[in-house]
């Protein structure tokens, strides 16, 4: 069987578990928290390894909460994203700063543990079967060998992707007939009105359709990105000013920028998925109800892992 890795990025999880760590609130109707639910479906779909990435000071919580169970039905790495993990000439850049690079940072981290082709995913994302099929079928596919980074992203209806507690932040795309993404534009505070969405765009505030195809970090990669994220990161750290505390060097950036330069094709696979999430403290009741739903009609077992 063909190895297919899910990346995991927890790092970003508090310090301190308990009930205000969104990440680790449980959800499922047996205490399952987001991420079991996002394991269990990956698996279903063919995914066969599990990374997470994590900091090193919550590798022993985290394993009691999670890590221990899910390492017993599937293979199981850790990689550790930390602010310090930088190369020495940027040392510098750390004075005043608390908290790490950023999403391309995270996925960088895995270089030494991932080895086959992988998902990325937000730890506190639930993002619903459909796109687990979907980036699974295009990952184990045989590609041609070309200069552009072949890349992979499931895109979710904007609809699918509100909140009713508050605005959230978007990165709208443009598609074209071919599903092969032309642009993302980050989009902020969006929120629905009626059968459209209003937001702000450069200072001014917009109209959207709800249908809009928006990305929420699910990206699909091979090995072979770690190098061009490598090369990207050294570059992003030698154009940090030290006084830029909180830059980031973000995933959907970077894609966005080889993108734009012809140094990446990025293939859209759809998922008409709701996706939930808990951006707001508000959120995590609609989250209960709805998998809570899911359960009862038969989409998951009430005891998630019991029946593998």
């Amino acid at each position: 069987m063909r190895k297919v890795a899910l990346v995991v990025m927890a790092a970003g999880i508090g310090s301190r578990f308990g009930g205000g760590i969104k990440q680790l609130a449980p959800v499922g109707p047996d205490g399952e928290i987001i991420m079991d639910y996002s394991i269990y479906d990956a698996m279903e779909a063919g995914f066969n390894k599990v990374v997470f990435v994590i900091r090193k000071d919550l590798e022993k919580d985290f394993k009691e909460i999670i890590g221990n169970r899910i390492e017993k039905i599937v293979e199981v790495e850790y990689a550790y994203q930390e602010l310090t993990d930088i190369p020495e000439k940027f040392k510098d850049k750390l004075e005043g700063r608390t908290k790490p690079w950023g999403t391309g940072q995270a996925i960088l981290c895995c270089k030494e543990v991932v080895h086959e082709p992988f998902l990325v995913i937000n730890a506190d994302d639930y993002y619903g079967k459909e796109a687990y099929r979907a980036a699974y079928a295009e990952l184990i596919k045989e590609q041609d060998e070309t200069e552009a980074a072949d890349v992979c992203m499931v895109g979710f209806r904007l609809k699918n992707t509100l909140s009713e507690n508050g605005t959230v932040t978007r990165g709208v795309c443009s598609v074209d007939d071919n599903h092969m993404l032309q642009e993302i534009e980050e989009t902020y505070e969006i929120e629905r009105r009626g059968d459209y969405a209003a937001a702000v765009r450069d200072g001014e505030e917009i109209r959207l359709d709800l249908d809009s195809p928006v990305s929420m970090n699910m990206w699909g990669l091979k090995p072979a990105f770690f190098d061009i994220l490598e090369a990207g990161f050294h570059e992003f750290l030698s154009n940090v000013k030290k006084d830029e505390l909180k830059a980031e060097y973000l995933l959907p950036q970077i894609i966005g920028q080889l993108l734009k330069n012809g140094k990446a094709r990025v293939k859209v696979l759809s998922s008409h998925d709701q996706w939930f999430g808990v951006t707001y403290k508000e959120d995590k009741a609609a989250v209960v109800t709805a998998l809570g739903g899911l359960v009862e009609r038969g989409v998951y077992p009430e005891r998630l892992f019991e029946e593998r």
